[in-house]
């Protein structure tokens, strides 16, 4: 199988790391794959602020329900607000938060590749992450991802229970002759 895909499929949300920390070159790898992310017209409208210091990171697990895990380092991505505004982009444009996404699943495939573990994080206050971080009032995190080397063992997953199956949400050739081409 292609490395790319195997990347793909084998990469998992890390709920369980260790202590041992994370590297700065290790952060740094990680960081620097965010700039390979597509972003809308390459304009660069989001922010990175790595987090490696205990303390801090202790305060950002208080204000984040959805960090279940204890990181050894946290890349939080936020949207500069006034940079968008300068392109054109309102404040519903959903184009910087597509680019968020765009750079978070970048990121969570270059720390599996370097073999850290990472999480994506979107339950946390907001106001809460800006303030712990100083961050200027137009930045505003969007989301956060954790960092570390994962835990010989990990929490099950959530598995899913009923529902549609993942043929069922696919579709092909819509409003056309329909079938799969």
């Amino acid at each position: 199988m292609n490395e790319v895909l195997q990347a793909i499929r084998s990469r998992r949300a890390v709920r369980a790391m260790t202590a041992e920390p994370v590297e700065p070159e290790q952060l740094r790898t990680v960081l620097d794959s965010a700039r390979f992310a597509p972003h809308a017209g390459n304009r660069r409208l989001h922010r990175y602020v790595a987090v490696t210091h205990p303390p801090l990171l202790r305060a950002l697990r208080l204000v984040s329900p959805g960090m279940l895990q204890h990181p050894a380092a946290a890349i939080v991505v936020c949207v500069d607000w006034a940079r968008a505004r300068s392109y054109g982009f309102p404040a519903t444009a959903r184009g910087p938060h597509v680019d968020v996404g765009t750079a978070a699943a970048t990121m969570l495939l270059a720390a599996h590749g370097i073999g850290l573990g990472a999480g994506p994080v979107t339950s946390f206050s907001r106001a809460a992450v800006a303030t712990l971080l100083a961050l200027p009032e137009e930045v505003v995190p969007e989301l956060i991802v954790c960092l570390g080397h994962p835990a010989a063992e990990q929490p099950s997953g959530m598995r899913r229970r009923g529902g549609p199956t993942w043929d069922d949400l696919v579709q092909w050739n819509r409003g056309g002759a329909g079938g799969q081409s």
